[in-house]
């Protein structure tokens, strides 16, 4: 016996409804010039800073939350720039290429 015959037995009269797919995909503005993706140490910690966006904040913001899922690690949006903690450059160039991104690495 299977979940759905369970819920069936459970609830006789609920129709059950095909799932629906939803794609939350964004239509982020992409730009000519390269988004610039670069390393520091603030406080002897390691972080990533992604700037250079000309966008609408809250595209970039809606970038940063999706970056910062993706990798599993808190940051912030301040001053129109994307604080990302540890070095994750690679990974966030590769992922902002897949958008449609053109990335430039800088610091090393």
């Amino acid at each position: 016996m299977d979940l759905q015959d369970q819920l069936q037995n459970l609830f006789p009269d609920h129709k059950p409804s095909e799932a629906k797919e939803v794609s939350e995909e964004l239509n982020l503005w992409l730009q000519d010039d390269p988004l610039i993706c670069k390393y520091e140490k603030r406080k002897g910690k390691p972080i990533t800073i992604i700037e250079g966006y000309t966008g609408a904040n809250s595209d970039f913001k809606q970038l940063a939350k999706e970056i910062k899922q993706l990798l599993g690690v808190g940051g912030s949006f301040k001053n129109e720039q994307i604080i990302i903690q540890g070095d994750y450059r690679d990974r966030i160039m590769e992922f902002l290429q897949d958008k449609g991104f053109k990335t430039k690495r800088v610091g090393g």
